[in-house]
Protein backbone atom coordinates (compact mmCIF):
# COMPACT_ATOMS: atom_id res chain seq x y z
CA UNK A 1 0.00 0.00 0.00
CA UNK A 2 1.18 3.36 -0.59
CA UNK A 3 2.03 5.24 1.99
CA UNK A 4 -0.07 8.62 2.57
CA UNK A 5 1.40 12.12 1.76
CA UNK A 6 4.13 13.50 3.86
CA UNK A 7 2.85 16.16 5.49
CA UNK A 8 4.30 19.64 3.91
CA UNK A 9 6.26 21.39 7.51
CA UNK A 10 4.61 25.11 7.84
CA UNK A 11 8.25 26.74 7.86
CA UNK A 12 8.88 24.72 5.12
CA UNK A 13 5.73 26.01 2.83
CA UNK A 14 6.96 30.12 3.78
CA UNK A 15 9.70 29.35 1.80
CA UNK A 16 10.78 31.12 -1.74
CA UNK A 17 8.79 28.80 -4.53
CA UNK A 18 11.77 27.60 -5.99
CA UNK A 19 11.96 24.41 -8.79
CA UNK A 20 13.54 22.41 -5.95
CA UNK A 21 11.25 23.81 -3.61
CA UNK A 22 8.38 22.44 -5.99
CA UNK A 23 10.21 19.27 -6.82
CA UNK A 24 10.84 18.49 -2.89
CA UNK A 25 7.32 19.03 -2.28
CA UNK A 26 6.03 16.77 -4.89
CA UNK A 27 8.09 13.76 -3.68
CA UNK A 28 6.77 14.33 -0.36
CA UNK A 29 3.31 14.40 -1.40
CA UNK A 30 4.01 11.24 -3.44
CA UNK A 31 5.08 9.37 0.53
CA UNK A 32 8.25 9.38 -0.25
CA UNK A 33 9.62 9.36 3.08
CA UNK A 34 13.65 8.93 2.59
CA UNK A 35 16.07 9.59 -0.10
CA UNK A 36 19.53 8.38 -1.04
CA UNK A 37 22.21 9.80 -2.13
CA UNK A 38 25.97 11.86 -2.18
CA UNK A 39 25.51 15.26 -1.85
CA UNK A 40 27.47 17.55 -4.65
CA UNK A 41 27.27 21.19 -5.42
CA UNK A 42 24.94 20.82 -8.61
CA UNK A 43 22.70 18.91 -6.80
CA UNK A 44 22.16 20.79 -3.53
CA UNK A 45 19.04 22.85 -4.21
CA UNK A 46 17.13 19.86 -4.37
CA UNK A 47 19.23 18.04 -1.63
CA UNK A 48 18.34 21.26 0.42
CA UNK A 49 14.66 21.52 -0.16
CA UNK A 50 14.07 17.91 0.63
CA UNK A 51 15.20 17.78 3.92
CA UNK A 52 13.50 20.94 4.55
CA UNK A 53 10.03 19.42 3.30
CA UNK A 54 10.73 16.50 6.34
CA UNK A 55 12.72 13.69 3.77
CA UNK A 56 15.43 11.55 5.30
CA UNK A 57 18.25 12.03 3.37
CA UNK A 58 20.43 8.75 3.61
CA UNK A 59 24.21 9.87 2.43
CA UNK A 60 26.91 7.28 0.76
CA UNK A 61 30.18 6.53 -0.24
CA UNK A 62 29.53 5.73 -3.84
CA UNK A 63 26.58 6.56 -6.14
CA UNK A 64 26.47 2.71 -7.09
CA UNK A 65 25.58 2.26 -3.31
CA UNK A 66 22.83 5.33 -3.51
CA UNK A 67 21.16 3.75 -6.15
CA UNK A 68 21.35 0.11 -4.74
CA UNK A 69 19.96 0.72 -1.42
CA UNK A 70 17.03 2.95 -3.13
CA UNK A 71 16.82 -0.71 -4.73
CA UNK A 72 16.51 -2.49 -1.83
CA UNK A 73 14.05 -0.27 -0.37
CA UNK A 74 11.63 -0.50 -3.83
CA UNK A 75 12.42 -4.43 -3.23
CA UNK A 76 11.15 -4.63 0.58
CA UNK A 77 8.29 -1.74 0.35
CA UNK A 78 6.89 -2.65 -3.34
CA UNK A 79 6.97 0.87 -4.06
CA UNK A 80 9.24 3.58 -6.31
CA UNK A 81 12.04 4.72 -4.06
CA UNK A 82 14.70 7.26 -4.87
CA UNK A 83 17.92 8.29 -5.37
CA UNK A 84 19.65 11.55 -6.08
CA UNK A 85 23.11 11.74 -7.01
CA UNK A 86 25.07 14.74 -8.59
CA UNK A 87 26.33 15.53 -12.19
CA UNK A 88 28.85 14.26 -14.66
CA UNK A 89 30.76 11.70 -12.75
CA UNK A 90 28.44 11.36 -9.88
CA UNK A 91 25.95 10.15 -12.70
CA UNK A 92 28.54 8.07 -14.01
CA UNK A 93 29.10 6.17 -11.01
CA UNK A 94 25.43 5.71 -10.25
CA UNK A 95 25.47 3.53 -13.54
CA UNK A 96 26.07 0.63 -12.58
CA UNK A 97 22.64 0.56 -9.85
CA UNK A 98 20.71 1.82 -12.69
CA UNK A 99 21.58 -1.15 -14.97
CA UNK A 100 20.88 -3.63 -12.04
CA UNK A 101 17.49 -1.82 -10.97
CA UNK A 102 16.67 -1.93 -15.03
CA UNK A 103 17.43 -5.68 -14.78
CA UNK A 104 15.73 -6.34 -12.10
CA UNK A 105 12.40 -4.09 -13.12
CA UNK A 106 12.21 -2.46 -9.80
CA UNK A 107 10.75 1.31 -9.52
CA UNK A 108 13.55 3.83 -8.40
CA UNK A 109 13.58 7.21 -9.28
CA UNK A 110 16.99 8.97 -9.74
CA UNK A 111 17.44 12.42 -9.85
CA UNK A 112 20.26 14.74 -11.48
CA UNK A 113 21.55 18.04 -12.16
CA UNK A 114 23.50 19.66 -14.91
CA UNK A 115 25.19 22.70 -15.29
CA UNK A 116 23.96 26.09 -15.42
CA UNK A 117 22.09 26.32 -18.49
CA UNK A 118 24.15 29.19 -20.26
CA UNK A 119 27.33 26.93 -19.74
CA UNK A 120 25.59 24.13 -21.62
CA UNK A 121 27.82 23.09 -24.76
CA UNK A 122 30.54 25.06 -23.83
CA UNK A 123 32.79 22.40 -21.69
CA UNK A 124 31.07 23.25 -18.54
CA UNK A 125 32.63 21.63 -15.88
CA UNK A 126 31.20 17.82 -15.47
CA UNK A 127 29.07 18.42 -18.41
CA UNK A 128 27.72 14.67 -19.59
CA UNK A 129 24.52 14.10 -21.73
CA UNK A 130 23.28 12.38 -18.68
CA UNK A 131 19.92 11.32 -20.59
CA UNK A 132 21.53 9.79 -23.32
CA UNK A 133 23.92 7.74 -21.00
CA UNK A 134 21.25 6.19 -19.56
CA UNK A 135 18.44 5.86 -22.10
CA UNK A 136 19.23 2.19 -22.39
CA UNK A 137 18.94 1.36 -19.06
CA UNK A 138 15.68 3.42 -17.81
CA UNK A 139 11.74 3.29 -18.80
CA UNK A 140 12.50 6.98 -19.06
CA UNK A 141 15.04 9.47 -19.04
CA UNK A 142 14.86 13.38 -19.67
CA UNK A 143 15.48 16.67 -18.53
CA UNK A 144 13.46 19.02 -16.85
CA UNK A 145 14.56 22.60 -19.29
CA UNK A 146 11.61 24.87 -17.97
CA UNK A 147 9.68 25.61 -14.65
CA UNK A 148 6.58 24.55 -16.52
CA UNK A 149 7.88 20.82 -17.32
CA UNK A 150 8.44 19.86 -13.64
CA UNK A 151 5.25 18.77 -12.72
CA UNK A 152 4.45 16.62 -16.10
CA UNK A 153 7.80 15.05 -16.21
CA UNK A 154 7.97 14.03 -12.55
CA UNK A 155 4.83 12.63 -13.24
CA UNK A 156 5.41 10.49 -15.73
CA UNK A 157 8.78 9.77 -14.50
CA UNK A 158 6.54 7.92 -11.30
CA UNK A 159 4.41 6.10 -14.14
CA UNK A 160 7.06 5.14 -15.95
CA UNK A 161 8.77 3.17 -12.71
CA UNK A 162 6.36 1.64 -11.52
CA UNK A 163 4.96 0.20 -14.48
CA UNK A 164 1.89 1.97 -15.37
CA UNK A 165 1.90 0.71 -18.95
CA UNK A 166 5.38 -1.39 -19.30
CA UNK A 167 7.11 -3.29 -16.68
CA UNK A 168 8.55 -1.23 -14.21
CA UNK A 169 12.22 -0.06 -13.90
CA UNK A 170 14.26 3.21 -13.31
CA UNK A 171 13.11 6.60 -14.78
CA UNK A 172 15.21 9.39 -14.65
CA UNK A 173 15.49 13.19 -14.49
CA UNK A 174 17.90 15.95 -14.45
CA UNK A 175 17.60 19.64 -14.08
CA UNK A 176 20.10 22.34 -14.93
CA UNK A 177 21.27 24.01 -11.50
CA UNK A 178 20.00 27.47 -12.47
CA UNK A 179 16.55 25.40 -13.07
CA UNK A 180 16.37 24.33 -9.67
CA UNK A 181 17.68 27.40 -7.81
CA UNK A 182 15.00 29.39 -9.89
CA UNK A 183 11.14 30.63 -9.04
CA UNK A 184 8.74 27.89 -9.99
CA UNK A 185 6.38 29.72 -11.59
CA UNK A 186 3.96 27.27 -12.40
CA UNK A 187 3.83 25.06 -9.41
CA UNK A 188 3.12 26.01 -6.04
CA UNK A 189 3.86 23.34 -2.85
CA UNK A 190 0.73 24.05 -1.30
CA UNK A 191 -0.79 23.11 -4.46
CA UNK A 192 0.95 20.11 -5.50
CA UNK A 193 -0.51 17.10 -5.17
CA UNK A 194 1.69 13.88 -5.36
CA UNK A 195 2.01 10.65 -7.97
CA UNK A 196 1.06 6.42 -6.75
CA UNK A 197 3.87 4.99 -6.02
CA UNK A 198 2.81 1.35 -6.67
CA UNK A 199 0.82 0.74 -9.49
CA UNK A 200 -2.91 0.05 -9.71
CA UNK A 201 -4.54 -3.66 -10.33
CA UNK A 202 -5.45 -4.87 -13.70
CA UNK A 203 -8.62 -6.91 -13.95
CA UNK A 204 -8.56 -10.01 -15.83
CA UNK A 205 -10.50 -11.05 -18.91
CA UNK A 206 -13.52 -13.77 -17.45
CA UNK A 207 -12.40 -15.72 -20.50
CA UNK A 208 -8.67 -15.79 -19.48
CA UNK A 209 -9.19 -16.77 -16.05
CA UNK A 210 -11.91 -19.40 -17.74
CA UNK A 211 -9.13 -20.54 -19.96
CA UNK A 212 -6.34 -20.82 -17.03
CA UNK A 213 -9.26 -22.70 -14.64
CA UNK A 214 -9.91 -25.53 -17.60
CA UNK A 215 -6.35 -25.72 -18.35
CA UNK A 216 -5.35 -26.72 -14.50
CA UNK A 217 -8.09 -29.09 -13.96
CA UNK A 218 -6.99 -30.81 -17.12
CA UNK A 219 -3.31 -30.99 -15.47
CA UNK A 220 -1.84 -33.90 -13.23
CA UNK A 221 1.50 -32.65 -12.60
CA UNK A 222 1.24 -28.89 -11.74
CA UNK A 223 3.96 -26.26 -10.91
CA UNK A 224 3.69 -22.87 -10.24
CA UNK A 225 6.88 -20.30 -10.66
CA UNK A 226 6.97 -16.87 -9.26
CA UNK A 227 8.50 -13.60 -10.48
CA UNK A 228 8.74 -10.33 -8.96
CA UNK A 229 5.29 -9.73 -10.56
CA UNK A 230 4.04 -11.94 -7.67
CA UNK A 231 5.27 -9.78 -5.01
CA UNK A 232 2.04 -7.90 -4.15
CA UNK A 233 -0.06 -10.95 -4.21
CA UNK A 234 1.42 -12.66 -1.26
CA UNK A 235 -1.92 -13.60 0.63
CA UNK A 236 -3.41 -14.74 -2.36
CA UNK A 237 -0.51 -16.59 -3.46
CA UNK A 238 -0.50 -18.91 -0.77
CA UNK A 239 -4.41 -19.35 -0.97
CA UNK A 240 -3.86 -20.73 -4.58
CA UNK A 241 -1.42 -23.09 -3.23
CA UNK A 242 -3.94 -24.37 -1.02
CA UNK A 243 -6.48 -24.42 -3.45
CA UNK A 244 -4.87 -25.55 -6.81
CA UNK A 245 -2.73 -28.43 -4.92
CA UNK A 246 0.24 -27.08 -7.25
CA UNK A 247 4.10 -27.50 -6.45
CA UNK A 248 5.59 -24.13 -5.91
CA UNK A 249 8.81 -22.56 -7.29
CA UNK A 250 10.46 -19.10 -6.33
CA UNK A 251 13.17 -17.62 -7.94
CA UNK A 252 15.45 -14.67 -6.52
CA UNK A 253 12.98 -11.32 -7.51
CA UNK A 254 9.84 -13.36 -5.46
CA UNK A 255 11.97 -14.98 -2.75
CA UNK A 256 10.00 -15.27 0.65
CA UNK A 257 7.11 -14.61 -0.66
CA UNK A 258 6.05 -18.46 0.68
CA UNK A 259 7.22 -19.89 4.10
CA UNK A 260 10.27 -22.40 3.98
CA UNK A 261 8.23 -24.99 5.55
CA UNK A 262 4.94 -24.50 3.17
CA UNK A 263 3.96 -27.86 1.64
CA UNK A 264 4.13 -26.76 -1.71
CA UNK A 265 7.61 -25.08 -1.60
CA UNK A 266 9.77 -27.46 -3.00
CA UNK A 267 13.39 -25.57 -3.60
CA UNK A 268 15.75 -28.67 -3.33
CA UNK A 269 14.58 -30.53 -6.41
CA UNK A 270 13.76 -27.58 -8.29
CA UNK A 271 15.30 -29.73 -11.66
CA UNK A 272 12.95 -32.77 -11.11
CA UNK A 273 9.62 -30.51 -10.78
CA UNK A 274 10.51 -28.68 -13.69
CA UNK A 275 11.52 -31.64 -15.78
CA UNK A 276 8.23 -33.21 -14.55
CA UNK A 277 5.77 -30.96 -14.72
CA UNK A 278 2.81 -31.04 -17.23
CA UNK A 279 1.53 -27.01 -16.51
CA UNK A 280 3.57 -24.82 -15.18
CA UNK A 281 2.03 -21.78 -14.17
CA UNK A 282 4.37 -18.38 -14.28
CA UNK A 283 3.15 -15.59 -11.90
CA UNK A 284 4.57 -12.32 -12.90
CA UNK A 285 8.10 -13.84 -14.52
CA UNK A 286 10.01 -13.86 -17.51
CA UNK A 287 11.01 -16.99 -19.04
CA UNK A 288 14.66 -15.83 -18.94
CA UNK A 289 18.16 -17.44 -18.42
CA UNK A 290 17.26 -18.45 -14.85
CA UNK A 291 13.90 -20.74 -16.45
CA UNK A 292 16.13 -21.95 -19.54
CA UNK A 293 14.03 -19.40 -21.36
CA UNK A 294 10.93 -21.87 -20.75
CA UNK A 295 12.85 -24.59 -23.28
CA UNK A 296 11.79 -28.41 -23.24
CA UNK A 297 15.52 -28.69 -21.81
CA UNK A 298 14.27 -27.79 -18.82
CA UNK A 299 10.53 -28.13 -19.07
CA UNK A 300 10.63 -31.84 -21.27
CA UNK A 301 7.25 -32.82 -20.14
CA UNK A 302 5.31 -29.41 -20.16
CA UNK A 303 2.23 -29.95 -22.40
CA UNK A 304 0.39 -26.36 -21.07
CA UNK A 305 2.33 -22.68 -19.91
CA UNK A 306 -0.28 -20.82 -18.17
CA UNK A 307 1.73 -17.19 -17.95
CA UNK A 308 0.02 -14.33 -15.53
CA UNK A 309 1.15 -11.06 -15.72
CA UNK A 310 0.42 -7.36 -15.93
CA UNK A 311 3.12 -6.96 -19.17
CA UNK A 312 3.73 -8.65 -23.00
CA UNK A 313 7.33 -9.85 -21.72
CA UNK A 314 5.29 -11.96 -18.41
CA UNK A 315 2.94 -13.48 -21.03
CA UNK A 316 5.04 -14.06 -24.27
CA UNK A 317 8.49 -13.94 -24.50
CA UNK A 318 10.63 -16.69 -25.45
CA UNK A 319 7.81 -19.10 -25.07
CA UNK A 320 4.09 -18.05 -25.59
CA UNK A 321 1.82 -18.77 -22.77
CA UNK A 322 -0.75 -21.09 -24.31
CA UNK A 323 -3.46 -19.32 -21.89
CA UNK A 324 -2.31 -15.90 -21.10
CA UNK A 325 -4.12 -13.94 -18.18
CA UNK A 326 -2.88 -10.11 -18.65
CA UNK A 327 -3.96 -8.86 -14.90
CA UNK A 328 -1.92 -7.91 -12.17
CA UNK A 329 -1.25 -10.97 -9.93
CA UNK A 330 -3.38 -10.98 -6.86
CA UNK A 331 -6.32 -10.14 -9.32
CA UNK A 332 -6.08 -13.26 -11.37
CA UNK A 333 -5.27 -15.99 -8.47
CA UNK A 334 -7.93 -14.52 -6.52
CA UNK A 335 -10.26 -15.69 -9.07
CA UNK A 336 -8.85 -18.95 -9.86
CA UNK A 337 -8.36 -19.60 -5.81
CA UNK A 338 -12.16 -18.56 -5.33
CA UNK A 339 -13.35 -21.42 -8.34
CA UNK A 340 -10.69 -24.25 -6.62
CA UNK A 341 -9.14 -24.57 -10.13
CA UNK A 342 -7.12 -27.59 -9.15
CA UNK A 343 -6.77 -31.17 -11.02
CA UNK A 344 -9.26 -32.87 -11.35
CA UNK A 345 -7.13 -36.29 -11.77
CA UNK A 346 -3.75 -35.14 -9.57
CA UNK A 347 -0.81 -37.52 -10.27
CA UNK A 348 -0.50 -37.83 -5.88
CA UNK A 349 2.41 -40.35 -6.98
CA UNK A 350 4.70 -37.71 -8.37
CA UNK A 351 3.27 -34.65 -5.79
CA UNK A 352 3.90 -36.78 -2.72
CA UNK A 353 7.48 -38.12 -4.20
CA UNK A 354 8.66 -34.63 -5.02
CA UNK A 355 7.65 -33.13 -1.14
CA UNK A 356 9.25 -36.30 0.18
CA UNK A 357 12.17 -35.70 -1.96
CA UNK A 358 12.35 -32.31 -1.50
CA UNK A 359 12.47 -32.59 2.73
CA UNK A 360 14.40 -35.63 2.36
CA UNK A 361 17.71 -33.71 0.43
CA UNK A 362 17.25 -30.48 2.60
CA UNK A 363 17.80 -32.66 5.62
CA UNK A 364 20.57 -34.41 4.07
CA UNK A 365 21.80 -31.13 2.69
CA UNK A 366 22.24 -30.05 6.80
CA UNK A 367 23.32 -33.52 7.99
CA UNK A 368 26.38 -33.41 5.64
CA UNK A 369 26.50 -29.63 6.47
CA UNK A 370 27.39 -30.13 10.23
CA UNK A 371 29.58 -33.83 9.64
CA UNK A 372 32.01 -31.35 7.43
CA UNK A 373 33.47 -29.15 9.00
CA UNK A 374 36.46 -27.99 7.02
CA UNK A 375 37.50 -28.45 3.09
CA UNK A 376 40.65 -29.84 2.29
CA UNK A 377 42.45 -27.03 3.09
CA UNK A 378 41.56 -26.79 7.12
CA UNK A 379 39.10 -23.66 6.30
CA UNK A 380 35.54 -23.63 7.17
CA UNK A 381 33.17 -25.90 4.88
CA UNK A 382 30.97 -22.87 3.34
CA UNK A 383 27.85 -25.71 4.21
CA UNK A 384 28.80 -25.49 7.90
CA UNK A 385 28.85 -21.89 7.72
CA UNK A 386 25.60 -21.69 6.77
CA UNK A 387 24.21 -24.32 8.88
CA UNK A 388 25.87 -22.17 11.97
CA UNK A 389 23.83 -19.34 10.37
CA UNK A 390 20.34 -20.62 9.85
CA UNK A 391 20.40 -22.50 13.55
CA UNK A 392 21.55 -18.84 15.07
CA UNK A 393 18.93 -16.77 12.78
CA UNK A 394 15.94 -19.50 14.30
CA UNK A 395 12.86 -17.76 15.35
CA UNK A 396 14.35 -14.19 14.62
CA UNK A 397 12.10 -13.45 11.83
CA UNK A 398 15.53 -12.32 9.74
CA UNK A 399 16.35 -10.54 6.57
CA UNK A 400 18.77 -12.30 5.12
CA UNK A 401 20.74 -10.79 1.73
CA UNK A 402 23.20 -12.76 -0.11
CA UNK A 403 26.31 -11.42 -2.16
CA UNK A 404 29.03 -12.71 -4.65
CA UNK A 405 30.18 -15.29 -6.90
CA UNK A 406 30.70 -18.52 -5.19
CA UNK A 407 29.15 -17.44 -2.00
CA UNK A 408 25.55 -16.72 -3.41
CA UNK A 409 25.54 -20.07 -5.09
CA UNK A 410 25.96 -21.71 -1.72
CA UNK A 411 23.60 -18.96 0.07
CA UNK A 412 20.77 -20.05 -2.48
CA UNK A 413 21.12 -23.90 -1.67
CA UNK A 414 21.94 -23.76 1.82
CA UNK A 415 20.42 -20.35 3.46
CA UNK A 416 16.90 -20.75 5.42
CA UNK A 417 15.29 -18.81 5.14
CA UNK A 418 16.67 -18.09 1.55
CA UNK A 419 17.89 -14.97 0.93
CA UNK A 420 15.34 -11.94 0.34
CA UNK A 421 17.82 -9.87 -1.66
CA UNK A 422 21.10 -10.89 -3.59
CA UNK A 423 22.78 -9.49 -6.73
CA UNK A 424 20.10 -10.40 -8.55
CA UNK A 425 19.73 -11.99 -12.72
CA UNK A 426 22.15 -9.19 -13.48
CA UNK A 427 24.57 -10.79 -11.48
CA UNK A 428 25.76 -7.12 -10.12
CA UNK A 429 28.21 -7.93 -7.56
CA UNK A 430 28.53 -5.36 -4.50
CA UNK A 431 24.83 -4.68 -3.79
CA UNK A 432 25.29 -7.06 -0.44
CA UNK A 433 26.49 -4.21 2.04
CA UNK A 434 24.00 -1.49 0.56
CA UNK A 435 20.98 -3.68 0.45
CA UNK A 436 21.46 -5.09 4.11
CA UNK A 437 22.14 -1.08 5.57
CA UNK A 438 18.34 0.26 3.65
CA UNK A 439 17.28 -2.94 4.75
CA UNK A 440 18.02 -2.39 8.32
CA UNK A 441 16.80 1.01 8.30
CA UNK A 442 13.43 0.21 7.10
CA UNK A 443 12.78 -2.75 9.33
CA UNK A 444 15.11 -1.76 12.28
CA UNK A 445 13.33 -4.36 14.62
CA UNK A 446 14.31 -7.29 12.57
CA UNK A 447 17.95 -8.92 12.50
CA UNK A 448 19.33 -8.02 8.89
CA UNK A 449 22.06 -10.30 8.10
CA UNK A 450 24.36 -9.99 5.02
CA UNK A 451 26.26 -12.94 3.94
CA UNK A 452 29.11 -11.57 1.67
CA UNK A 453 31.89 -13.23 -0.61
CA UNK A 454 35.34 -11.81 -0.04
CA UNK A 455 35.90 -10.43 -4.08
CA UNK A 456 31.95 -8.77 -3.93
CA UNK A 457 31.97 -7.56 -0.44
CA UNK A 458 35.54 -4.95 -1.66
CA UNK A 459 32.86 -2.90 -4.25
CA UNK A 460 31.16 -1.13 -1.33
CA UNK A 461 33.55 -2.28 1.68
CA UNK A 462 33.07 1.75 2.82
CA UNK A 463 29.49 1.78 2.92
CA UNK A 464 30.63 -0.13 6.47
CA UNK A 465 30.53 4.12 7.19
CA UNK A 466 27.01 4.35 5.98
CA UNK A 467 25.77 2.02 8.47
CA UNK A 468 27.36 3.32 11.59
CA UNK A 469 26.64 6.74 10.55
CA UNK A 470 22.96 5.86 9.48
CA UNK A 471 22.04 4.07 12.69
CA UNK A 472 21.59 0.87 10.68
CA UNK A 473 22.26 -2.20 12.19
CA UNK A 474 23.02 -4.86 9.78
CA UNK A 475 25.59 -8.06 10.35
CA UNK A 476 27.79 -8.25 7.44
CA UNK A 477 29.02 -12.24 7.45
CA UNK A 478 32.17 -12.43 4.82
CA UNK A 479 33.28 -15.60 3.21
CA UNK A 480 36.92 -14.76 3.21
CA UNK A 481 38.04 -17.78 0.85
CA UNK A 482 40.52 -15.36 -0.45
CA UNK A 483 39.56 -15.03 -3.86
CA UNK A 484 37.46 -14.71 -6.70
CA UNK A 485 36.65 -18.25 -6.16
CA UNK A 486 34.61 -19.48 -8.89
CA UNK A 487 36.91 -17.59 -11.50
CA UNK A 488 39.72 -19.44 -9.13
CA UNK A 489 38.30 -22.94 -9.96
CA UNK A 490 37.45 -22.10 -13.62
CA UNK A 491 40.91 -21.05 -14.08
CA UNK A 492 42.35 -24.32 -12.22
CA UNK A 493 40.44 -26.66 -14.52
CA UNK A 494 40.42 -24.66 -17.83
CA UNK A 495 43.21 -22.65 -18.18
CA UNK A 496 45.60 -24.01 -15.81
CA UNK A 497 48.66 -23.37 -17.93
CA UNK A 498 48.12 -19.82 -17.42
CA UNK A 499 49.54 -18.24 -14.34
CA UNK A 500 48.88 -15.10 -14.63
CA UNK A 501 45.13 -14.80 -14.12
CA UNK A 502 45.17 -13.11 -11.12
CA UNK A 503 42.25 -14.56 -9.44
CA UNK A 504 43.41 -14.69 -5.55
CA UNK A 505 43.17 -12.09 -2.85
CA UNK A 506 45.28 -13.52 0.28
CA UNK A 507 46.00 -11.22 3.31
CA UNK A 508 43.17 -8.97 3.44
CA UNK A 509 41.54 -8.56 7.21
CA UNK A 510 38.10 -7.13 6.69
CA UNK A 511 37.34 -7.73 10.18
CA UNK A 512 40.31 -5.22 10.87
CA UNK A 513 38.33 -2.32 8.15
CA UNK A 514 35.44 -2.76 9.84
CA UNK A 515 36.88 -1.58 13.32
CA UNK A 516 38.60 1.30 12.18
CA UNK A 517 35.27 2.52 10.56
CA UNK A 518 33.55 1.94 14.14
CA UNK A 519 32.03 -0.96 13.86
CA UNK A 520 32.28 -3.91 16.18
CA UNK A 521 34.23 -7.01 14.29
CA UNK A 522 35.68 -10.29 14.61
CA UNK A 523 37.62 -13.26 12.74
CA UNK A 524 36.80 -16.40 13.18
CA UNK A 525 39.00 -19.14 11.84
CA UNK A 526 37.30 -22.04 13.49
CA UNK A 527 33.54 -23.33 13.23
CA UNK A 528 32.95 -23.61 16.79
CA UNK A 529 33.41 -20.13 16.90
CA UNK A 530 31.41 -18.77 14.34
CA UNK A 531 27.90 -19.33 16.73
CA UNK A 532 29.06 -17.20 19.69
CA UNK A 533 30.41 -14.84 17.19
CA UNK A 534 27.49 -14.02 15.55
CA UNK A 535 25.45 -13.90 18.48
CA UNK A 536 27.94 -11.40 19.72
CA UNK A 537 27.72 -9.86 16.97
CA UNK A 538 23.78 -9.34 16.82
CA UNK A 539 23.79 -8.00 19.91
CA UNK A 540 26.45 -5.45 18.94
CA UNK A 541 25.29 -4.56 15.77
CA UNK A 542 26.08 -2.94 12.97
CA UNK A 543 29.34 -5.50 12.66
CA UNK A 544 31.23 -7.98 10.90
CA UNK A 545 32.37 -11.32 11.29
CA UNK A 546 35.47 -12.10 8.96
CA UNK A 547 35.32 -15.90 8.48
CA UNK A 548 37.93 -17.99 6.96
CA UNK A 549 36.19 -20.25 4.57
CA UNK A 550 37.59 -23.03 2.22
CA UNK A 551 37.92 -22.26 -1.17
CA UNK A 552 38.52 -25.92 -2.33
CA UNK A 553 34.83 -26.54 -2.15
CA UNK A 554 32.83 -26.33 -5.76
CA UNK A 555 30.01 -24.36 -5.27
CA UNK A 556 26.74 -25.83 -6.94
CA UNK A 557 26.85 -22.92 -10.00
CA UNK A 558 30.24 -24.29 -10.90
CA UNK A 559 29.02 -27.66 -10.63
CA UNK A 560 26.66 -27.12 -13.22
CA UNK A 561 28.87 -25.71 -15.30
CA UNK A 562 27.96 -21.88 -14.98
CA UNK A 563 31.72 -20.61 -15.44
CA UNK A 564 31.49 -22.95 -18.78
CA UNK A 565 29.33 -20.05 -20.52
CA UNK A 566 27.53 -22.86 -22.34
CA UNK A 567 26.25 -21.73 -25.88
CA UNK A 568 22.96 -22.28 -25.86
CA UNK A 569 21.75 -22.29 -21.92
CA UNK A 570 23.04 -20.63 -18.65
CA UNK A 571 24.39 -24.12 -17.34
CA UNK A 572 25.74 -27.45 -18.73
CA UNK A 573 22.86 -30.15 -18.33
CA UNK A 574 20.53 -28.04 -20.38
CA UNK A 575 22.51 -27.16 -22.94
CA UNK A 576 23.43 -30.71 -23.44
CA UNK A 577 18.92 -31.27 -23.67
CA UNK A 578 18.82 -28.96 -26.23
CA UNK A 579 21.79 -30.28 -28.32
CA UNK A 580 20.76 -33.30 -27.97
CA UNK A 581 16.61 -32.60 -28.43
CA UNK A 582 18.24 -30.98 -31.73
CA UNK A 583 19.73 -33.37 -33.11
CA UNK A 584 16.93 -35.90 -32.47
CA UNK A 585 14.89 -33.64 -34.77
CA UNK A 586 17.65 -33.42 -36.95
CA UNK A 587 17.46 -36.99 -37.27
CA UNK A 588 13.76 -37.52 -38.11
CA UNK A 589 13.30 -34.78 -40.35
Amino acid sequence: MTHPPTPLPAEFLRRPHSVAHAAAAFLARSGVERIYGLTGSHIKPLWDEATRAGLRVLDVRHEAAAVHMAQADAELTGELAVAVVTTGPGLANAVPGIAAAHQARVPVLILSALPPSAQLGLGALEELDQAELVRSITRLAATVRHPRQLLPLLHAAFGAAIGDEAPPGPAFLDFPTDLLRGESTWSRAEQISGAPRAPGPIAPLPAAIDAAAAAIRSSRRPVVISGRGARAAQPTLGRFLATSGALYLDTPESRGLVPDDHPAYVPAVRSAVMGGADTVITVGRRLDFALAYGSNAAFPDATTFIRIGRHTAELTANRVGDVQVKADAGSALELLAARDAAPTAPDTGWLSEMRDRNAQRRKRWGERARGEPTGPDGAIHPNAMLSVINETLVDRDPIVIADGGDTLSFARVGLVPPPRLDTGTFGLLGVGVPFAVAASLIHPERTVVAVIGDGAFGFNAMELDTARRSGARPVFVISNNRAWNIERMDHVANYAGNPRFNTELPGCRYDQLAQSLGLHAQRVTSLDRLGPALRDAIAHAPSLIDVSTSGEIPSPDFAAGLADLPDLHVVRGWDEAERAASAHHERKG
